[in-house]
């Protein structure tokens, strides 16, 4: 139940993200019933986002994965993290469960729990709320799409980019190596875009993703004592 109260907010919110990514989804081609699924299996905005402008692109079903894994594994690290915060004697399938649905915001309130381990039924109760928030938030914006107006439908999809900015925007200010990243991925993204108009959308994400990341942490590693 505590679980289910802590996560009511976001199941809110996401319901609102998700009502803009079905708006997208509904762009590439999907059914109501296709976006519910699709976000059911795969809770993340930034990963949905990208995996459907690789459907839209009609790439082979290995991009599609390529891509998703790149933009999702950020969660890895999340559920590296979460996983030292289950007692060891936690089962198996308690741990796979969780893992499903790790979000950037689940990840928060899991973390903020008081006390040595945390319980396993608590990230239930906030997937509860999460997890349909964010699948009927999807149908409902392909649903719209049938009856909102074209200039209604152009701005409330704004709102998904919306959310990417302000994903972003906080960390960039407060490191100057994180923002620097950042606008160089808008340009080098603008740069493939014109001079490589041949490469996908998603093959191209892929790459610049591996190369800004991988970049950006030889010449600039977070040391240690900077962690703590």
């Amino acid at each position: 139940m505590e679980g289910f109260r802590d996560g009511t907010p976001i199941g809110l919110g996401y319901f609102v993200v998700g009502f803009s990514l079905g708006i997208v989804a509904k762009y590439v081609g999907l059914s109501p019933l296709q976006g519910f699924i699709l976000s059911f299996l795969n809770n993340a905005s930034a990963g949905e986002y990208a995996a459907f402008m690789v459907i839209k692109s009609d790439a082979p079903y290995f991009e599609i994965a390529l891509m998703t894994l790149v933009a999702n594994a950020r969660y890895a690290l999340m559920s590296t993290v979460l996983s030292q915060k289950f007692s060891p004697d936690t089962p198996f399938y308690h741990r796979i469960f969780v893992g499903f649905d790790v979000t950037d915001e689940i990840f928060g309130i899991s973390i903020a729990r008081s006390g040595r381990w945390l319980n396993p039924f608590y990230n239930y109760g906030a997937m509860l709320t999460a997890l349909p928030g964010w699948s009927l938030g999807t149908a409902c914006g392909i649903i719209a799409w049938y009856f909102f107006s074209p200039s209604l439908l152009s701005a409330l999809s704004v709102a998904l980019y919306g959310m990417f900015l302000a994903v972003i925007i906080p960390p960039a200010r407060k490191d100057k190596i994180i923002g620097g990243a950042v606008v160089v991925s808008f340009l080098l993204s603008l740069l493939a875009t014109e001079f490589f108009p041949e490469v996908s959308a998603g093959n191209r994400t892929i790459i610049l993703t591996i190369l800004i990341a991988g970049a950006a942490a030889i010449l600039f590693p977070v040391h240690e004592e900077d962690n703590k």
